[in-house]
Parts: C-alpha cells; structure tokens; sequence
C-alpha cells in the first residue's frame, strides 16, 4: 500500500507545471520531527502554492530540507522552475533566511511581498507591550486605503507618527517599506489575498491536523508519504471548486506588468537586485 501510495504522490510531486503562468506563488515551511541516525531531528517541509491561468489554486511542489535557509529554497525554486514553473510575479512569504535571494536568483523578475501578519509580529517586539495594541491598530490603518498611492501616503504617516515616541518601530517600519507594500502594484481586488501567508497558514493547519497523530515520522519518505497525499487531495479538491481569482483580475495583474506600471512591484531588497 506505501509503495502505491508513493508512486501517485511522486507523480503528483513531479508532474510538469503546465497550466500556463503562476502570476501569485505562496510559499512556506514547516517543521516536523524525524528519526534519523538513532536521533530526533528536526527537518523542514517546504511547500509551494500558486494560482495558476484558470484562476484556481493548486500546490505547485513539495520538498524536506534538512534546513531552511538559502541553500534550500534555492534548490526547491529551481526545482519548479524546471518543471515548468513562469509567469510568476509576485511571491508571498514570511521572512525565511535566504528565500529573497533565492527568489532572485531563480525567478528574475519577481517581486516579493512579506507577510503583513508575520512582519507585524516582528514590529511589535520594539515597543514596550502597553503600547503594541496601539501600534498594531496604526499599522493596520495602511491597510485599510483605496488606492495605492494612499497606501503609501499612509505608510509614511504611520512612521511619522511613531517617530517621536518610538523611533526603533518608525525605523522598522521604513526599512520595510517595499516588502510591506508590494501588494499595491497589483488590482484592488486581490490584495486581501496576497498581503499575507494567510491563505497558506489555513492549508497547513490541515498539514499539522494530520502530521500531529504521527509525532515522530520514522523516515523523510514518511514524511514526503503522508504530506504529498494531503496537498494532492487538496489540489483535487481546488481544481472542482469556484475560482480563487477571476480572469479579469489576473489579465489585469499581467496587464499592469506588460505596461509597466510596476510601483512598488519592483522594487526588491539590495540583496534580491545586486
């Protein structure tokens, strides 16, 4: 039963990316624990989700890394990439140690869009806590704008606003201005959808909801075993569902690109465009 079990997830974890460009990727990771070598270790599931040109969602890749750092997601972007992986414009993530230059390296182009919930975590471990609600419901308010210039127009009051009584945060929130706002450059429309890794985090609650019964998988095929089989019901589950984006939003997000109305789209970290 594994060895059948195996050969459909391999198929589904190999199969060429052939339903036209990813416009949106989100990718993740998650920790589970391994025996390996009369040891428990902790390796890394690396996971890939896109929205492919019918506007539906599916999971584009799965690999275990021993870490995740750079080396990793390099390997893993390169991976899709070859199977088929184009048209990617802009990748939703945490802030994972190398995953800018990674995306750099194998997706020139690309722009990159941190998670708003994570990185607001991160912003509030500069204030002292009787200040962070406040904060966070300042932070928020950039959100809540029209347009995207009045994105950015908000961005910068916020960090005037935090300057004169918490200058580390208003200096947190600058240097992050364009991995924060690269949502903006793309239609009103999905930007609910792409600020955050929120749509991936619901996907690994499912992840964890059945890794956890396991504990300890006894090897990283267990691991490859039991997780491939859950992101491909889920992609069976998508591909009979309604669409995640219309057709219009993602001609228009392409549109935007092909004309060259990429504010804020762009514009990567040093490191990403060096």
């Amino acid at each position: 039963m594994a060895k059948a079990l195996d050969e459909q997830v391999e198929a589904f974890r190999t199969r060429p990316l052939d339903t036209g460009p990813c416009t949106f990727v989100w990718l993740d990771a998650l920790t589970q624990k391994v025996r390996e070598g009369g040891r428990t270790v902790n390796v890394h599931a690396l996971v890939a989700t896109g929205v492919n040109a019918n506007g539906q969602r599916e999971i584009l890749g799965l690999e275990v890394t021993s870490r995740e750092d750079g080396a990793g997601w390099l390997a893993f972007l390169r991976g899709l990439v070859a199977r088929g992986l184009s048209g990617v414009q802009l990748i939703v993530s945490d802030a994972h140690v190398g995953l800018v230059e990674a995306i750099g390296a194998t997706l020139p182009g690309a722009a990159w869009q941190r998670c708003r919930t994570h990185y607001l975590r991160d912003l509030l471990t500069t204030v002292p806590k009787s200040a962070q609600p406040w904060v966070a419901t300042l932070v928020r308010t950039i959100f809540d704008q029209p347009t995207s210039e009045q994105v950015r127009a908000q961005h910068a009051w916020v960090i005037d606003a935090l300057q004169a009584k918490y200058p580390a945060a208003a200096d947190h929130l600058d240097a992050a201005r364009e991995d924060l706002l690269a949502f903006a450059a793309f239609p009103r429309e999905v930007w609910r959808q792409i600020w955050s890794n929120n749509p991936q985090e619901r996907l690994n609650k499912e992840i964890r909801r059945r890794t956890d019964v396991v504990g300890i998988f006894p090897d990283r095929a267990a691991i490859i075993r039991l997780v491939g089989a859950v992101l491909a019901e889920q992609t069976d589950e998508w591909t009979e569902s309604r669409r995640y984006m219309g057709l219009d939003v993602l001609a228009k997000a392409r549109l935007r690109v092909v004309a060259g109305d990429t504010r804020g789209q762009d514009r990567l970290p040093e490191t990403l465009t060096a």
